[in-house]
């Protein structure tokens, strides 16, 4: 599989450690550079903290495409979304992760652990770190969900 990216950055609150460890070790093994904004253990904590932290490195260049894990994956996607420019879809399988990148440049992938397993969340990755924006008429939908943020 030919990854779109070298890079990424990736955090979790403490319902989705577990899976983001599995995750990271993915990316490794597959040469993918990765950053860990955190949380570093099962202690409870505030998803949007973690959200934050990696929207703002995605909104100011420094990573092309983010991923963020909780419980379900809709908390990290709802805190994500508020940020301009960041276009956050929280996906449990593996036709929407192809397809939130296709259709909708999506720039952050949103996974629950309590949703799905290891294997599945991977294949996810993989797909959504492989899968070019079509561009086309989908451009012009990306461009009116952006003019959103300044509304």
């Amino acid at each position: 599989m030919k990854f779109q990216v070298e890079k990424v950055i990736i955090g979790s609150d403490h319902g989705g450690f577990a899976l983001k460890q599995a995750v990271i070790a993915h990316l490794k093994e597959n040469d993918i550079q990765v950053e860990d904004v955190g949380t570093y253990s099962t202690a409870s904590c505030d998803y949007p903290e973690y959200a934050h932290k990696v929207c703002q490195k995605v909104q100011d260049g420094t990573y092309p495409l983010g991923i963020l894990i909780c419980g379900t994956g809709i908390g990290m996607s709802m805190a994500a979304n508020k940020h301009k420019g960041i276009r956050a879809a929280a996906c449990e399988n593996t036709f929407s992760a192809r397809m939130t990148r296709m259709h909708n440049d999506a720039n952050v992938l949103c996974l629950g652990e309590r949703v799905i397993g290891p294997g599945l969340a991977c294949d996810m990755v993989d797909l959504f770190l492989s899968t070019d924006f079509q561009g086309g008429r989908h451009q012009a939908r990306v461009d009116m969900v952006n003019s959103l943020d300044n509304q």
